[in-house]
């Protein structure tokens, strides 16, 4: 047997054990909606069970409080978006990802209404798209809009588990990129964020998002621990999924990428522009100062420059301010 399927058989006796003791303890089952996306024809629902007991949660609490967690498997939960009603089941780690179709619902933020077995009812909101939409902007988290010195270990383990939430920094003039996109592309422009990250940390990363005038957008995260073919889940392959789902759902439309050179961005997304040319405007890159690509892989340089073969704008620089110099005239 793989050391990857001990650890997920351990993974889930634990989780086994601690909704037992949670619910003996009085705890039970609560919904936390994530922000699921769509169209006229299908949206994408996207939740997590969780036990929850009485404690209150404060708003800047250390980071590493946002991983202790109880999910709940295999647990009965029925989702109503707009005149539809399904049932499912949640996975082995707590999660809901669903789609419905012929749902009715309206174009702009929509609420669907989540009910779990044992726990009260909860909602989700759903970005529902307009027909027509021409313009998507899909933008990485880490070191792109927020500084965080990721993956480098003990810096990650510092700004994930003991910085407080509401500590982050923004890295300077994104938002107002964000803001020149969206005024060039259309104010109703999609931004989906796209990142490694932990799916616990979403409320944090909602709360920072709001709190530095980015765009609201669903957040396309992923869960960390073993998987069925390794011990941890491969960020690249993520993104690489994510982007080719969001091709497939929207067919439509032109996407502007955005990330930084910190990590496998330039490559992710150049190879995404090679293989599908006709539906990216343009990239965007913030560039890494050579201290921050130390803490970030330990060398004053990029590791990656990605594809050379760029048959699209393909633009650089520090920071947001930078970037707005060379939006592409279009």
């Amino acid at each position: 047997m793989a050391l990857s399927d001990i650890a997920r058989k351990l993974e889930n006796t634990i989780n086994r054990v601690g909704t037992k003791r949670a619910t003996e303890a009085g705890w039970h089952p609560a919904v936390t909606g994530y922000y699921g996306y769509g169209d006229a024809d299908r949206v994408r629902v996207l939740a997590r069970v969780l036990m929850q007991g009485d404690e209150p949660k404060t708003e800047a609490q250390r980071g590493f409080r946002q991983f202790f967690t109880v999910q709940v498997a295999d647990i009965p939960v029925t989702i109503t978006a707009g005149s539809q009603t399904v049932h499912a089941r949640t996975n082995d780690n707590g999660y809901i990802d669903v789609p419905i179709r012929d749902h009715g619902l309206e174009p702009g933020w929509q609420k669907v209404s989540i009910e779990v077995e044992g726990g009260e009812p909860a909602f989700a909101d759903v970005l529902v798209l307009e027909r027509g939409t021409k313009y998507g902007l899909i933008s990485d988290i880490d070191d792109t809009v927020m500084v965080t010195m990721l993956p480098r270990a003990l810096i990650a383990a510092y700004n994930s588990w003991f910085l407080r939430t509401n500590a982050r920094k923004a890295v300077p003039g994104m938002s107002e990129f964000y803001g020149e996109l969206r005024q060039k592309f259309g104010q109703d422009m999609p931004v989906f964020y796209l990142s490694t990250g932990a799916w616990n940390t979403f409320p944090a990363l909602d709360s920072f998002m709001t709190e530095h005038d980015f765009p609201r957008g669903p957040m396309l995260l992923t869960d960390w621990g073993p998987t069925p073919t390794g011990m941890f889940r491969s960020g690249q392959e993520h993104k690489k999924i994510q982007l080719r789902n969001l091709v497939i759902d929207f067919p439509d439309i032109h996407w502007i990428l955005v990330g930084d050179d910190g990590q496998h961005d330039p490559l992710t997304y150049g190879n995404f522009v090679a293989e599908h040319p006709d539906r990216v405007t343009f990239v965007a890159i913030r560039q890494l100062t050579p201290g921050e690509h130390v803490l970030a892989h330990g060398t004053a340089t990029p590791i990656e420059s990605g594809t050379s073969f760029r048959p699209v704008p393909w633009i650089e620089g520090e920071d947001g301010f930078e970037l707005i110099k060379q939006i592409p005239a279009m």
